[in-house]
Parts: structure tokens; sequence; C-alpha cells
């Protein structure tokens, strides 16, 4: 792609400038899904710079809009969403449009693995080997904490930590060393003023929320879901009669049976249940991995 030369995204060097650039970015037309697979078959047959270029800016707010999501690791949110539009060019350049999902769907993917690639190099706490385990820890501990109504920043409760490991598939002490690690990290609040103390400034999420819908987003969650539930069920044929009917009444209906009540139905011990559920959902997470990579996630360039 001829990003260099063609493409122009308004420019984005700090903080300071983030007001600004966010209010440029959504002067840039949403597509409908007749002229984003226009574009992208242009691109796609002719390297068309300027169809890259309207593939890219349409879909700016979207970046913005993901790197909201990381604002909790105290980096500055310009960084994130330069990286997150590095990550979206990448996804424009490998985007294949004949394989029906939109740019969004496929973009996001880049995106969010652009900014998560920076955060783990800007936080000096997590150079102590960054395995896959490692990395799904330490982006998904904070979620699971508020899920959990874990103080955020105080140690966890036992049942709290054997529930994360279990769920995430790393030992104990991994999840108890991460999270102390994360509190000693510290966050920088978006509660602030962008200019100092004056009055009537506005504060930096003033700028970085927007009540009304965002079709990109919309579009993508929707379509990422339908994928994702796509995935699980071929993933779950991995899984033999036993363990589906286990994992599905642990960890994926409402109103989960206890380890007690399947042990009845199993004439099995509670251990053995439990043993059973973590080897299954060890099973399913492999092949969701596969399956992705197979079909939605980025191959390396």
């Amino acid at each position: 792609m001829s990003e260099k030369k063609s493409l122009t995204v308004p420019a984005l060097s700090g903080e300071q400038s983030l007001n600004r650039y966010l209010s440029e970015i959504k002067k840039f037309p949403i597509l409908t899904a007749e002229q984003e697979y226009m574009l992208a078959k242009r691109y796609a047959e002719h390297e068309d710079p300027e169809a890259a270029a309207q593939l890219v800016t349409s879909h700016l707010r979207l970046v913005s809009k993901i790197a909201m999501g990381y604002r909790g690791y105290g980096l500055p949110v310009s960084d994130l969403i330069s990286e997150g539009n590095v990550g979206l060019m990448q996804g424009v350049k490998k985007f294949e449009p004949d394989r029906g999902f939109r740019l969004a769907t496929y973009a996001m993917w880049w995106i969010k693995a652009s900014m998560q690639e920076f955060i783990l190099r800007s936080w000096s706490l997590v150079k102590m080997g960054t395995t896959a385990a490692q990395k799904k820890l330490f982006f998904n501990l904070r979620r699971m904490k508020k899920q959990l109504e874990a103080y955020e920043d105080s140690d966890l409760h036992p049942d709290d930590v054997t529930k994360i490991a279990t769920d995430l598939g790393v030992p104990e002490q991994e999840v108890i060393n991460m999270n102390r690690r994360m509190m000693m990290g510290g966050d920088s609040s978006l509660n602030v003023s962008m200019r100092g103390d004056e009055e009537g400034a506005g504060q930096w999420q003033d700028w970085l929320t927007d009540d009304r819908p965002l079709q990109d987003s919309v579009v993508a969650e929707a379509e990422e879901a339908e994928v994702r539930h796509d995935m699980l069920l071929e993933a779950m044929d991995s899984l033999n009669d036993r363990e589906k009917h286990i994992l599905t009444e642990r960890r994926l209906t409402e109103n989960p049976q206890t380890l007690e009540e399947l042990s009845k139905v199993y004439d099995v011990s509670r251990e053995r249940i439990r043993q059973i559920e973590v080897r299954a959902f060890e099973k399913l997470q492999k092949a969701m991995q596969r399956i992705a990579g197979d079909r939605l996630m980025p191959t390396a360039a």
C-alpha cells in the first residue's frame, strides 16, 4: 500500500492535539457496504492508493473507539491511536473483500494486535517473558476482576484467583503476581481538564466518548459475535460427549450446574468433574485458536 505517499491522516502529535484530531476524523464519511466493497476491490486488484485512503480514513473513528478500551494501562491515548492506525493500514492492505466480511470486522484484529504489542513493549513490568498465556492474563485481568467485583487496587481473594486461573488456563501464582505488578503500574485518569484548571475547558473523556452508535463498531461487533459463535460451535466438535456436556452445563448456560450435581450424573467425584471441565476448556481454547488462525486472524506479512 502506498500509505506514505498518498494516504493523508490527520496529524496526531500528542495529547494536546487529541481533541482536534478526534474532531477532524468525524468529518470522514462512513462507507456503505457496497462502497466499501468496491473500494476494497479497487485496491486489491489495482493497488489504487485513493481507494486505500478512503478505506483507512473511514475507519479512523473505530481505531479511536478501540483505543478507549486500553486507556487503563497508563499510556497516552494519542500513542494508542497512532499504533492502532498502523494496524488499520495493515488490515486494509491484507483485506480480502470476497470473503464476505466487512473491513471493520477484519481490521479489528490488526488494530487490537498493534495496540496490544505497543502496550507490552511499553510496560516494563511485563518484561518477564511474554508468553501467549501471560499476554492473555495481562489483557483480561482487569475485565475479570470487574466481573468478580474485586477491588481494583488490592490483592485478590483466593476464590477469585482460582476462578481467573481456571478460566484463563494459567497457574494461580501467575494471577497473583500479575495482579500485583499491575497494581504497581498505576493508571492515568481521563477525568482531568485538557487545559489545567481552566473552567469549562472540558475533560479528555468528553472527547473520547460519543453517545451516538458508531456504525463501523456496531457492524464489527455484531459480525465478530457471529463469527465467534460459529467458531465455538465448530470447536465444540473437538470434545467428546461427556466433555461437551460438562463444559456446557458448567460454563455455557445461564444457570450453571454445580460440581456436586454433575458428579451424581456421572457417578464420579466432584474433583473428577472439575478435572474434566478444565481439560475440556483447554481443548476448546486450542481448537478456537486454531480455527481463528485459519479463518480470520491476520497472517504474517
